[in-house]
C-alpha cells in the first residue's frame, strides 16, 4: 500500500483505517542508501499483457523504452517487471524475468494491485500513488517464518496489521511475506527499518506484498501463492531489481 522496535499505530499503511506498521508509503526519518537507480518519465500507450501462460524468452524486456531499458544496471539478471494498467489504475501485471545467454526468459504472468491513485514520478508522502522506476531489491521479511528466502529475512510480529484497506477488504495477513522496494530506504536492513534517505515528506515503507484483495497506499501485491513463489526466487547473487510503473511511462 519501521525500524524493527518502532511499532506504532497509523491510518496510512496500504490503506488501512488502523496499522501498526508504517508499511506502504508511510512516514520515515533519513540516512544513506544505495536505493534508487532512477525514475523513468512520461506516458505513452503500450497495453499491459493479462495472458498468464508458459516462460518465453525475448532479447529485451518486452514494454521498456529505451531510457527505462538503460536504466536497469548491467549486472542485474532478474527482473521483476510491474506494468500497470495505467498512470491512474491500481491494478497491474507482475512478471519475473531471468536474464540468459539468448535473452530474458519470462516467468508466469500475475496480476496485482498497485496504489489507489496509480503511479508518478514524484512520490510523496500519502498521495496514493505507487512510485515510478528502477529500484533494487535487497531485503525480505514477513509475519510467517522464512518459507527459504535467499534475500536476508526479517520474521518479526510487527509485521501484523488489522483493518480494513480501501474497499472495504480485512487487510489482516497483508505482510505474512514482504520485499522490500528500495525506494527511500537504507539497503540492507530489515524492511521493517525506519530511515527515510530522501526525506519523510517522499515517503516509504514501498514494498511487494501480499495481495488483500484491493487498491495499496503505494506498494505492490500478489496472491499469497504468486508472492512466496517470488520470494523464492529471488537470488541476491543475481542483483534484482523492480522495473515498476503504468505502461506508458515504462514505454519510454
Amino acid at each position: 500500500m519501521r525500524s524493527p522496535v518502532f511499532c506504532i499505530r497509523l491510518s496510512i499503511a496500504c490503506g488501512a483505517a488502523v496499522s501498526m506498521l508504517s508499511g506502504c508509503g508511510a512516514v520515515g526519518g533519513s540516512g544513506v542508501t544505495d536505493q534508487v537507480v532512477v525514475s523513468p518519465p512520461a506516458r505513452g500507450a503500450v497495453p499491459p499483457s493479462t495472458h498468464e501462460g508458459a516462460a518465453s524468452v525475448s532479447v529485451g524486456l518486452p514494454g521498456l523504452g529505451p531510457r527505462t531499458s538503460a536504466s536497469i544496471p548491467e549486472e542485474s539478471e532478474q527482473v521483476v517487471l510491474v506494468t500497470g494498467d495505467g498512470i491512474n489504475s491500481s491494478q497491474s501485471t507482475v512478471v519475473l524475468y531471468d536474464r540468459t545467454a539468448s535473452g530474458w526468459q519470462a516467468g508466469s504472468v500475475w496480476r496485482a494491485h498497485n496504489a489507489l491513485k496509480g503511479w508518478t514520478e514524484d512520490h510523496h508522502l500519502n498521495d496514493l500513488r505507487s512510485p515510478i522506476g528502477v529500484f533494487r531489491l535487497t531485503d525480505a521479511g514477513g509475519l510467517l517464518p522464512d518459507p527459504g528466502s535467499r534475500l536476508p529475512y526479517n520474521r518479526s510480529n510487527a509485521f501484523t496489521v488489522g483493518g480494513d484497506g480501501f474497499e472495504g477488504e480485512p487487510l489482516a495477513g497483508s505482510f505474512d511475506y514482504v520485499v522490500a522496494i528500495n525506494y527511500n530506504r537504507a539497503a540492507g536492513t530489515s524492511p521493517l527499518d525506519w530511515t527515510r534517505p530522501l526525506g519523510a515528506e517522499r515517503g516509504g515503507g514501498i514494498w511487494l506484498h501480499v495481495d488483500h484483495g484491493g487498491p495499496t497506499h503505494g506498494c505492490v501485491s500478489l496472491p499469497k501463492d504468486h508472492m512466496k513463489a517470488l520470494l523464492l526466487a529471488l537470488d541476491p547473487a543475481r542483483h534484482p531489481v523492480i522495473v515498476m510503473g503504468d505502461a506508458g511511462s515504462l514505454a519510454r
